[in-house]
């Protein structure tokens, strides 16, 4: 009798941790979208709550206040782009296809709706010294500099040609894929093609063959 109370607590205690993953997964994509869309300032708890399917005191019972929620958004986000984006590249041992990687795989990942939140996030916190400015700004210095790393070693190579310092270079890289995502939201397929077509050009490498129809 005891052994069968232990393994219904054990699984009670499970099917709890459970509703809690699936609770904070779709209050943290809730509020990336509203973050997205509406920034920090203007982000209303009760409404991710709302667009979530829960309460706000369930909001409460997992996230404190709402730089509690936006710090972990900043951090899902970050997670979900590396599991998608990032750690392809960082398979890929030759520079220029891993930059070639990021740029392909960064235009499909910001067909998602909750994609634009670090891009809002830091207008919103530049200038600022706030914990989510903060945060924000140790991502992109990461990926500066992860970038910043694969020009260097395709200049060492030879593939990428003499230019500009490779910090610079990623800063060029990372702003013609923001922009260009930007601009091109909602175009597939021509946002992968064209953002290619930029980075190409930043990273001054010849342009490759199109792979989409052309219309007059």
């Amino acid at each position: 009798m005891s052994v069968g109370k232990v393994e219904l607590s054990e699984g009670g205690r499970q099917k709890q941790a459970d509703r809690r993953a699936r609770s904070r997964s779709a209050l943290l994509e809730a509020a990336a979208r509203g973050l997205s869309t509406y920034g920090y300032a203007n982000l209303k708890l009760e409404r991710v709550a709302g667009e979530a399917g829960y309460t706000r005191g369930a909001l409460y019972h997992l996230f404190a206040n709402k730089e509690e929620l936006a710090l972990a958004v900043v951090r899902w986000v970050e997670e979900s782009w590396n599991a998608e984006v990032g750690r392809l590249a960082d398979d890929e041992a030759d520079p220029v296809e891993a930059l070639l990687l990021i740029a392909r795989g960064h235009a499909v990942y910001c067909r998602r709706d909750v994609a634009g939140v670090l891009m809002t996030l830091r207008v919103e916190f530049a200038g600022q010294d706030h914990p989510v400015g903060r945060a924000i700004a140790e991502i992109v210095d990461g990926l500066l500099a992860r970038c910043a790393d694969r020009i260097a070693a395709g200049r060492a190579s030879g593939a990428i040609p003499p230019g500009p310092p490779p910090r610079q270079m990623a800063d060029a890289y990372l702003g013609a894929l923001e922009s260009v995502t930007i601009a091109l939201a909602g175009h597939a397929p021509y946002d992968v093609e064209l953002t290619q077509r930029a980075v190409r050009g930043i990273l001054g490498l010849p342009p490759a063959p199109t792979t989409l129809e052309v219309h007059e």
